[in-house]
């Protein structure tokens, strides 16, 4: 997974996690501070949660989050729940990199398909996404439901 100069590794430690929260809040604004992103982290990867950072002279410039799922309509697919470049970097190759280290984790875990989702408002996203071969295939519908 190392490649140089950017060096690809899995996030396995709190410390590497908290190295991703400035990132990882470009794409989740919502997240209030690092120990909100541990949290989460943790509850996730009791799921099988994964999250890969891409390295650029010490420190993350794209990060990748995802988790292999089964389901009726997929079967065996890895999922990916989290996708971010940093916002002075897009458009370099990163967010490309890490599709093709997707892609190839995918198939190595015996998953019939890589999947996504993306706000209907992320024109953006949806042209990098159709660029890297993936097709819009359905709308996510969802409700709040009062705690």
């Amino acid at each position: 997974m190392n490649t140089a100069p950017h060096r690809l590794q899995e996030v396995a430690s709190e410390e590497e996690l908290s190295a991703c929260f400035d990132l990882m809040r470009q794409l989740r604004p919502h997240l209030a501070d690092s120990q909100e992103l541990r949290a989460r982290w943790r509850l996730q990867q009791s799921e099988g949660y994964r999250l890969w950072a891409l390295f650029e002279a010490g420190r993350p410039v794209a990060l990748a989050g995802f988790r292999v799922q089964n389901n009726l309509v997929h079967g065996r697919f890895l999922y990916v729940d989290d996708l971010v470049t940093d916002q002075s970097l897009r458009s370099a190759g990163h967010g490309a990199r890490l599709m093709a280290e997707l892609k190839q984790e995918a198939a190595r875990l015996a998953c019939a398909k890589l999947v996504l989702d993306t706000p209907l408002a992320n024109a953006l996203g949806q042209r990098f996404y159709f660029r890297q071969g993936l097709l819009a295939s359905a709308l996510r519908f969802n409700t709040p439901i009062a705690a």
